[in-house]
């Protein structure tokens, strides 16, 4: 099949590529940036440059593409890492989900695309009442903290219009918290924040997460190209609290424990949401994907690929 990915130098895509590519499809990857044409090459795509933002440069770049699938993975995270103003930090991403979404959409009919694949994200944004691990049937929080409020209703906006498009079969892959080796979690500035002990635990760490490795997530994107319907949780197997994971990531990066703060502290320091973030965010199941999609993860526990990559980094630095 050919495939057209929007977003192709993300974390996602540059993982994604290859993958395609080593199955027998024909790959064109859309990036914002002419520098990134080359490292396109090398990843075995046929690189196009346009504003995702452009409708007229989007419409003629699927036009020419011609795909039979298109992958949405475009997202903006230049300033993401400021997370007390939460919504600001993640405009240019929601833009991409709600208008970049449109223009996708638009194209993709116009030319006949019969798939789509996008991007959503699992974790914060289910309803923070009941059990602790949510499935896709599970509602989404319909009263989230104000600075969540834009990002949410984006999300919202991606699922709702990728899962409803008129003779288009679309998917939307609700990735848990990224990791990998500089990304996400792994992200320099966080890990420092996590060795200089500048990220606490607030309200005693009871929110929970799902983690996913970034090549999890590309073997996932590469199975909802081919298969599946609507919304699918894609994360590993070992949801976990928050006390959990940060106390055992600082241990295994050698640093002290994070420091403790009582809610109201945190409230005051960064905010309703982070401290919804921290004490009473729900996670999700993988179970519709195990069994709709044919997907496990490679990494069941973050805790495997958390100390993957802490030994890897060791051993390159010896």
């Amino acid at each position: 099949m050919r495939i057209f990915i929007a977003g192709a130098t993300g974390a996602v895509g540059r993982s994604l590529v290859p993958r395609l590519v080593g199955k027998g499809h024909s790959v064109v990857g859309l990036t914002r940036t002419p520098a990134k044409s080359g490292l396109l090459k090398e990843l075995g795509a046929e690189p196009v440059v346009a504003d995702a933002l452009d409708r007229t440069a989007i419409h003629a770049a699927v036009i020419a593409a011609r795909p039979d699938v298109i992958v949405h993975q475009l997202t903006d995270l230049k300033g993401a890492s400021d997370l007390r103003h939460f919504d600001r930090a993640f405009a240019n991403s929601n833009r991409l989900r709600t208008a970049g979404t449109d223009h996708l959409l638009a194209a993709a009919r116009d030319c006949g695309v019969k798939r789509i694949v996008a991007q959503s994200f699992c974790g914060w944004p289910y309803a923070r009442v009941g059990g602790f691990v949510k499935t896709e049937d599970d509602p989404l929080d319909d009263d989230p903290p104000r600075e969540h409020r834009g990002t949410l209703d984006a999300i919202r906006y991606l699922e709702s219009a990728v899962s409803t498009a008129p003779g288009i079969t679309g998917v939307a892959l609700r990735y848990g918290g990224f990791y990998g080796p500089d990304t996400g979690v792994f992200d320099p500035s966080t890990i420092e924040q996590i060795r200089r002990r500048r990220m606490p635990l607030i309200g005693g760490g009871t929110a929970w997460w799902s983690f996913l490795h970034i090549d999890d997530a590309a073997e996932a994107t590469a199975l909802a190209v081919e298969r599946g319907e609507g919304v699918y949780n894609i994360v590993d197997d070992d949801p976990a609290p928050v006390h959990d994971w940060l106390i055992e990531l600082a241990a295994m990066l050698g640093a002290k424990p994070p420091f403790r703060v009582p809610a109201w502290l945190g409230r005051l320091a960064a905010g309703d949401h982070i401290v919804a973030m921290m004490t009473q965010s729900r996670a999700g199941s993988n179970a519709k994907a195990r069994r709709e999609l044919g997907w496990s993860p490679r990494y069941p526990s973050w805790r495997q690929g958390f100390a993957e990559i802490i030994q890897n980094e060791m051993r390159r630095a010896a």
